[in-house]
């Protein structure tokens, strides 16, 4: 699997895609100062499981959907499940199938994927990911079209797993959490954010499992390795309130994902932050990854 891995370089960072596994990103280095050090958590070079890898697509939905499917214009579109040991469906199903290259030049690559009803999804798309190195930074811009002759629900996110240790701190503005039953699916807006949870000012990463969905976020967000002298900045410059926090106890990693619509919101009133897409009507989501010294490094020094 390791010679199908796509990459380019700049002389800051370097960046792997494996475009034939789910379109999914392998590894993202920063090179600065004749170092290698990884921001995203970098896949080892052997599992073929996306959960594995450094970041993947979300398309054309993010996270579950319960029920077997969603009704839409009256209509019940049956949504299989699609991850050993996970009882809904997740995350799309557009990290499951191979991408193509489409465009590689020395600092961009573009990828695409036509689906048409995989697995039995009622979803017929065409999707693009550009990814482009930045002087400082990475961008990634995500897009989906709707192929199919009828208007769907559609959603967009990407899966970052950024490196953690016990000095890692993030940062990022939430005015409320959905709260979940033990199988992650949500059941209660709440404003007062559980003990540990709060991130509207920099804190560790330790604590309990969260697996939630926050809401009122403004599209930035601040990653801090002080330990490191590094901070990663995550802007997501249409973001319309939604990030998914992915705390697992106890590991080297996390998830802090940019989306466009809540957990489950198929089954939610109104369907919040799904956008519904006729017949070659697109949706968009770009986010950067901007690379700089860690503000609380700084200030230790």
């Amino acid at each position: 699997m390791a010679d199908e891995i796509v990459s380019i370089e700049s002389d800051v960072q370097r960046l792997e895609l494996a475009p034939r596994m789910g379109g999914a990103v392998t590894s993202w280095n920063w090179l600065a100062h004749g170092g290698n050090m990884p921001l995203f958590r970098p896949w080892n070079g052997a599992s073929p499981d996306r959960y594995s890898f450094a970041c993947f697509p979300l398309v054309p939905w993010t996270n579950r959907i319960t029920d077997g499917g969603f009704e839409h214009e009256g209509r019940f579109h049956a949504v299989q499940a699609n991850r050993e040991g996970e009882p809904y469906p997740i995350h799309g199903d557009g990290w499951l199938q191979e991408w193509e290259v489409l465009e590689k030049g020395d600092d961009r690559v573009r990828l695409g994927l036509e689906s048409n009803r995989h697995g039995g999804n009622p979803y017929h798309y065409r999707s693009t990911q550009s990814f482009l190195l930045l002087p400082d930074g990475l961008q990634i811009d995500l897009t989906v079209t709707n192929l199919g002759q009828e208007s769907l629900p559609f959603g967009l996110g990407l899966h970052p797993y950024f490196v953690r240790n016990t000095h890692t701190l993030l940062c990022a503005r939430a005015e409320g959490v959905w709260l979940s039953r033990p199988d992650a699916i949500p059941v209660e807006h709440s404003t007062r954010l559980p003990p540990g949870w709060d991130y509207n000012a920099p804190a560790p990463l330790a604590g309990e499992m969260v697996d939630n969905c926050f809401t009122g976020w403004d599209g930035k967000a601040l990653v801090d390795y002080p330990d490191r002298g590094v901070a990663v900045r995550m802007i997501m410059p249409d973001c319309n309130g939604y990030n998914l926090l992915y705390r697992p106890p106890g590991l080297d990693f996390f998830c802090f994902e940019p989306i466009t619509h809540p957990i489950n919101a198929f089954h939610m009133p109104g369907q919040p932050g799904l956008a519904v897409l006729a017949h070659g009507e697109s949706l968009a989501l770009r986010a950067k990854f901007l690379v700089g010294p860690s503000p609380a490094g700084a200030e230790d020094r």
